[in-house]
């Protein structure tokens, strides 16, 4: 299984080779560069750990340019614990966020819950092609969501988030269940990484769909979909 590592200093290469490669996890690393473009066009990783600096200011925008180009997941690592910067990363289509020092057995834990997450969506799509919901129609195979026939762009794991939902009508969910469900683990991830994708779907479908709820809020429970709220 290959995993890209964008941006790591040499010293972090060598802790992640060695711990990642007691796994038996490929990993192969790169600076930013077109090279990056090139290689995850060949669709042959199985997940992104993209680095960024407090010292680069745009740095967190790689990201944004990554998840444009594929929907391997990506894991940022930061140097720098603010709140908007984790925010923007989400925004950017992150879907997990990390800061150092972390623990490896943490990171290890997350890339493990990130990949069988994927796994999961493709036996899903084994099984399931499709899920119509009025206007929202889902294709699990090719991972895309449309609304009256126009395309919505979301990033992987908005695409879990909202695929659980949409297959599960009237069933709410609490945020820690969620984590677990699409992201695969509980308490290693901070509960308002669930809010922070909720709102970002939500935003999306706010043209397309001004006078809906795509996603309706159970006070003080969770989350849940209802097709009579579209």
């Amino acid at each position: 299984m290959k995993i890209l590592a964008i941006d790591f200093d040499e010293h972090e290469l060598s802790s992640i080779y060695y711990f990642l490669g007691q796994d038996s996890y490929n990993v192969q690393s790169l600076d930013y560069s077109k090279e990056v473009f090139e290689k995850i066009s060949d669709n042959i990783y199985s997940l992104i750990l993209l680095n960024i600096s407090s010292e680069k200011k745009d740095s967190v925008k790689r990201c944004q340019s990554i998840r444009k180009e594929s929907m391997i997941p990506i894991i940022v690592i930061s140097d720098d614990e603010d709140l908007m910067k984790k925010i923007l990363a989400f925004d950017y289509g992150a879907d997990d966020f990390l800061v150092k020092p972390y623990n490896d057995l943490e990171l290890k834990a997350r890339i493990k819950a990130l990949i069988r997450r994927q796994n999961y969506y493709k036996d899903f799509a084994d099984n399931r092609t499709e899920i119509i919901r009025g206007p929202i129609k889902v294709n699990t195979i090719t991972r895309k969501i449309t609304v009256n026939d126009e395309l919505i762009n979301f990033t992987g794991k908005e695409f879990d988030l909202l695929s659980t939902l949409l297959a599960n009508p009237k069933i709410v969910f609490t945020r820690v269940e969620l984590l677990e469900k699409v992201w695969g683990y509980s308490y290693y991830g901070d509960l308002r990484t669930v809010d922070v994708h909720i709102r970002r779907i939500r935003g999306k479908f706010e043209k397309l769909l001004p006078n809906s709820q795509v996603v309706s809020t159970k006070w003080g429970q969770g989350y849940y979909f209802d097709e009579l709220s579209l």
